[in-house]
């Protein structure tokens, strides 16, 4: 890899790639769930006392704008949690993926206030990590299918994803903030 094909890759992944551990203990799910219930502070405060046109900056070149990596993080999770509820109450569901590129085109991803989505992860990440802090153990192992990957992903799996997608598109802010100097 070429040293621009690695600052590509560390800009369009601060923390690295996702990668599910072969094993998971109890202690990591819990850290995950942890990370899940604290996200909403996390992106408040990454975002805090961010000008609009800070806001309207891509995080890389032909990236997302830090407006919509808020927005996207909104209508990720929505999706997500929906998913895990189905994954508990049905029996390896099929679940509907949605186009995000396409999502954080339309205007409430593009333009709209950021305090919509900063509002909504909150609610939905206390829903969500009260949510998870109640399952049972052998609730984790159940899944859902995503059709674009064609195989069934379980609820432990897919904790550990969200927890590090958060972490993720945090970083993508952070990141440009100490590139700018905007910290």
């Amino acid at each position: 890899m070429s040293e621009q094909e690695k600052e590509l890759e560390l800009l369009r992944f601060p923390i690295g790639r996702f990668s599910a551990p072969d094993t998971i203990t109890s202690e990591q799910l819990k850290q995950w769930i942890a990370e899940i219930g604290k996200l909403p502070e996390q992106l408040r405060n990454a975002v805090r006392e961010l000008e609009d046109s800070q806001l309207d900056t891509p995080y890389r070149e032909g990236g997302w704008t830090l407006r919509q990596v808020v927005h996207h993080i909104a209508d990720s999770h929505m999706n997500s949690y929906t998913r895990f509820k189905l994954a508990v109450t049905e029996d390896r569901p099929t679940i509907k993926p949605y186009a995000e590129e396409l999502w954080a085109e339309l205007s409430d991803g593009a333009r709209a206030p950021i305090g919509l989505s900063l509002r909504l992860v909150e609610a939905l990440h206390e829903r969500w990590h009260y949510f998870l802090e109640r399952l049972e153990p052998e609730q984790f192992d159940r899944a859902f299918v995503h059709p674009e990957h064609g195989r069934a992903m379980t609820l432990l799996e897919a904790t550990a994803m969200y927890a590090w997608h958060g972490q993720h598109h945090v970083a993508h802010i952070t990141s440009l903030k100490r590139r700018k100097g905007w910290v």
